[in-house]
């Protein structure tokens, strides 16, 4: 069920950035100021914010089954994305980029819960396998643009499509739920209120907005940062699928790690580690590409390695009848999130890159503090009890 699971997300999430690979051609052939060309990426965080914010206030996360709103996910971001490859103009662009970080709402959260539900005593290490998946379907489109240099950015586009509709049907068809997480549960209106209103939950909510100011701010401008440090667009494809994909290893290796010596403790660590990777992004830059990539590999590995602890300790303190609720109003908060962080770096960068991404080292640091709060929380009331 993992491995079926873990595949159905490399393929549904590989629309995520699709459009962000193809972002040089599509600024191209319409013209794009900067920062419009930002909205690529950030419409799909919109998307994606509106799609699991409502997701969370109605409930549906858990009133409906999970593998059928993966699917159904899948096949509708599959199309608002294809849609993109027929759009005659920016604003087109745009929405359908909305529409499909929508449909993905359907998509991300729903496919923990159901990896959620058929692991109880290993589940950091299940759940860091499928959010390392999430990681290399997000690479996907920067490794097709990498390899494919001169592809029509249409193809890009098209093949990820094409990728999303194959990972529907492998869930549809070839998974089934789990003993752990309730398939499907009565609507109740007070489910956000429960999820609140648990400290530990909250905690762990926390850690995971710090980590997200700093995720995707990098995995959408690691690319430009690397173009404008060598002046080749291409190095930047490269340098981009090293950074996400190197988090698949992170997010699996931290899994493991986390199963033995505590999620809150190694959350923390990753997040210290990214941290100190952002203050050493300036001596980076204009260095030789070896060095790009270097950082690259060991940045991407600790920036998304204590993404998947964060919602495994989030399932551990929240009612099982709620899980997907508290899924979803975390992935809603902390990919609003983003979109400032995202907008800010963008904004910063194209007037000296060197030093934009230090704008992301507060998030890591408070992350991390929250999560030594909620570790030392954990070893008093194991105490106590």
């Amino acid at each position: 069920m993992l491995l079926l699971v873990a595949a159905g997300e490399v393929l549904g999430m590989s629309l995520w950035f699709s459009a962000t690979a193809a972002a040089p051609s599509v600024v191209r052939e319409f013209g794009l100021q900067p920062g419009t060309a930002a909205w690529l990426t950030m419409a799909v965080q919109a998307g994606f914010v509106a799609g699991t914010l409502i997701t969370a206030v109605t409930n549906l996360a858990d009133a409906i089954n999970a593998r059928r709103l993966f699917a159904i996910g899948c096949v509708l971001g599959a199309a608002s994305n294809f849609a993109i490859t027929r759009a005659g103009s920016p604003a087109a662009i745009v929405a359908l980029r909305f529409c499909t970080g929508a449909s993905l709402a359907w998509v991300y959260p729903p496919g923990m819960k159901i990896a959620a539900g058929w692991f109880l005593q290993r589940r950091g290490t299940a759940l860091g396998i499928v959010v390392g998946a999430v990681t290399v379907g997000s690479a996907i489109p920067h490794l097709l643009a990498w390899l494919g240099a001169g592809l029509p950015w249409r193809a890009v586009v098209g093949t990820s499509s094409l990728l999303a509709l194959i990972g529907a049907a492998i869930v549809a068809a070839g998974v089934s739920d789990g003993p752990y997480v309730s398939a499907s549960a009565p609507f109740d209106r007070h489910a956000l209120r429960v999820v609140i209103g648990n400290r530990s939950a909250r905690l762990a909510m926390l850690g995971y907005f710090g980590h997200m100011w700093e995720l995707y701010a990098m995995w959408t401008w690691i690319a430009a940062f690397t173009a404008a440090s060598l002046g080749s667009t291409t190095a930047g494809s490269a340098v981009a699928f090293v950074t996400i994909a190197s988090g698949a290893v992170g997010c699996v290796t931290a899994g493991f790690w986390a199963d033995r010596w505590g999620k809150a403790q190694v959350a923390g660590g990753a997040m210290l580690a990214s941290a100190a990777c952002a203050l050493l992004s300036p001596a980076a830059y204009a260095a030789p590409l070896v060095v790009l990539l270097a950082l690259a590999a060991v940045w991407g590995f600790t920036v998304v390695a204590d993404s998947a602890q964060f919602s495994a300790l989030v399932t551990e303190h929240t009612p099982r009848t709620h899980v997907g609720t508290a899924l979803t109003l975390q992935t809603s908060a902390g990919f609003l999130l983003t979109m400032v962080s995202i907008k800010l770096v963008g904004a910063i960068g194209p007037g000296d890159w060197r030093w934009a991404f230090l704008l992301l080292v507060p998030g890591p640091l408070l992350g991390a503090l929250a999560m030594r709060r909620l570790a030392v929380g954990s070893s008093q009331s194991a105490v106590g009890g």
